[in-house]
């Protein structure tokens, strides 16, 4: 059996299911490709979207990411073994945080797996990652990828069904809607058919299916944003857009607003989410654990793909992704990708992996050093050359670890995740 090896193909961007309403909102100038689709970066500004969820509410698209259905008497044992964490305990009506690793322990997905009935199950993964974990899962299941580098006779002994409802049509498929911040459950409990009392009784990685206004609709109490009260609305195709509308109008009152792209991301940055790409595999191939959730990854368990991998990981690490909050404001030059992270002595520690700005403040989420990865410690920033008449006034476009270089901006090693 060969090692796993996908190459995404490059594709037009297409719009969502929600395309027509956000051009009622926006030009179509504002629509950006991402993971595949025109996505709306912003309705207002990204600021105003920001607030909007940390004080009301706010509403995303999030119909492009990818939903698999697993199913039948194999499905659970299918789940343990291609994902880090421990599918065992989830019982109907809970959600789990996890990962999906090839046989090396290269992460190929962070996700959520919902747990519908004792052998049905979803996976909402990554729209950038959809094509690839449904090649991984459709070699896997033909006994074509290692399932253990030092077993390569090993097969895989779980195979369910496993179908794609992100791309089907009719009642069954299934697309993602965030309901994200404070008014949340205030705004859905209008909506929700019948008493709200289940909708109220959630917990944070609990669901429920129900009706939203007499259209099926899964509800779970899961977000992207940090927000204490958040939601993510599974739907069909066919209804997503009346979902949408229904949600905006009767919000509108309470303070929700429609949101892009761009409050999305610097909404994770804040709370200290990762993005794949950024804090999860990428440039540094960063590990679940150096991501900050070795919590998900259950290496007492019998055996998952990968796992001799995280192992091995664990006992080697030497660095983590940390928080920090910088000066912001009108005056000081924002923190990018790229830019180095200096300890005291001014050596380089590591780099910044993303970045927002949060008020007066600038949160940065960067790869560095465990030894300087403690809460209270202070590090610098060195900004990279962004531009050429930079270079040639002697400012650097790369810095290694270990390099000297001054300092152009404190920061503060600060909580790991937050909550709002």
């Amino acid at each position: 059996m060969q090692a796993f090896d996908f190459m995404t193909e490059e594709r037009s961007a297409v719009g969502s299911v929600l395309q027509s309403e956000h051009l009622k909102r926006v030009a179509a100038a504002r629509l950006a490709p991402f993971a595949g689709y025109l996505m709306p970066l912003w309705f207002s500004s990204i600021k105003a979207e920001h607030r909007a969820v940390r004080e009301k509410a706010g509403l995303f698209d999030c119909t492009h990411m990818g939903v698999l259905e697993v199913s039948g008497p194999e499905a659970l044992g299918f789940l343990q073994t291609v994902t880090t964490n421990d599918a065992s305990t989830l019982t109907t009506g809970k959600a789990q945080y996890s990962y999906i690793l090839h046989a090396d322990g290269g992460v190929l997905d962070d996700i959520i797996v919902y747990r519908r009935a004792d052998e049905l199950y979803l996976l909402v993964i990554n729209a950038g990652n959809e094509s690839k974990i449904k090649a991984y899962f459709s070699g896997l299941l033909e006994d074509a990828y290692c399932l253990e580098p030092n077993n390569p006779h090993r097969l895989l002994e779980f195979k369910p069904q496993i179908r794609d409802l992100h791309n089907l049509e009719g009642s069954d498929s299934k697309v993602d809607i965030a309901l994200q911040g404070p008014m949340s459950m205030d705004i859905l409990s209008r909506l929700v058919n019948g008493d709200s009392g289940q909708l109220r009784s959630l917990e944070s990685f609990e669901f429920c299916e129900t009706q939203v206004r007499d259209i099926p609709c899964l509800v779970a109490r899961t977000g992207y944003t940090g927000a204490k009260c958040s939601f993510e609305l599974l739907v069909s195709r066919d209804r997503a857009a009346d979902i949408w509308r229904l949600l905006l109008s009767e919000g509108e009152s309470l303070g929700l607003a429609p949101c892009g792209l761009g409050a999305r991301d610097s909404l994770r940055i804040e709370a200290g989410l990762p993005l794949y790409g950024h804090e999860l595999a990428g440039e540094y191939d960063i590990s679940p654990l150096e991501a900050g959730y070795g919590w998900a990854v259950k290496l007492d368990k019998s055996f998952f793909v990968g796992k001799a991998a995280m192992k091995q990981v664990r006992e080697r690490q030497s660095t983590q992704v940390v928080r920090l909050s910088c000066t912001g404001g009108r005056g000081i030059r924002p923190v990018r990708q790229g830019d180095a992270v200096l300890n005291q002595e001014h050596t380089c520690v590591g780099w910044v992996l993303s970045s927002a700005a949060t008020g007066d403040r600038q949160i940065a989420l960067a790869l560095v050093d465990r030894d300087v990865a403690q809460e209270t410690r202070t590090l610098g920033i060195y900004y990279l050359a962004r531009h050429p008449g930079q270079v040639s006034k002697g400012r650097l476009e790369h810095v290694e670890r270990g390099q000297t270089v001054e300092s152009d901006l404190a920061s503060l090693v600060i909580k790991r995740f937050a909550r709002f």
